[in-house]
């Protein structure tokens, strides 16, 4: 099922890193587009990760990743990419640099590569699922081929 044609999976298979894609049914209604692919896929939320942009110092773009059942620490992403304080990037310049859609927003084939951050809580678990670049898809790949193929660093950036 390798390649089904999102940035996310051609830039994995380019790679040669290895993942498994996971489908099901989008419903538009859901509210959390994370907790969503959870119950949908019946995956534990400690192990579904979503891809958030937040403006760091008031301009530049950074991505966390963190569990769908918690918060980003905004202050803990600054931080980690060199900075002060970060919030919430608008939706549309999140879609813009990353060539996705928000809730398929994926940390992977961004069109504009980002600085990405993911939570040291991915290190606990054998596999992850983060979203393959559309709404109704994820990836599941293990924590280090995901540092490895979104160019990653690694820290605590989750609260809640």
């Amino acid at each position: 099922m390798a390649g089904r044609g999102t940035m996310a999976t051609i830039a994995l298979d380019r790679a040669k890193i290895p993942f498994t894609l996971h489908e099901y049914e989008h419903d538009p209604k859901s509210g959390s587009y994370g907790l969503e692919a959870s119950e949908a896929l019946g995956v534990p939320p400690d192990r579904v990760f979503k891809t958030l942009v937040a403006a760091v110092d008031g301009g530049t773009l950074a991505v966390g990743v963190i569990p769908v059942h918690r918060q980003l620490d905004l202050k803990a992403l600054a931080a980690a990419v060199g900075g002060k304080k970060a919030a919430m990037a608008d939706v549309s310049a999140a879609e813009r640099a990353t060539g996705y859609v928000a809730g398929g927003i994926s940390p992977v084939g961004q069109k504009k590569r980002l600085p990405v951050v993911i939570d040291a809580s991915a290190l606990d678990r054998t596999t992850i699922f983060c979203s393959a670049g559309r709404r109704g898809l994820e990836i599941e790949i293990t924590p280090a081929d995901l540092v490895k193929a979104a160019g990653a660093k690694v820290a605590a950036i989750a609260a809640g």
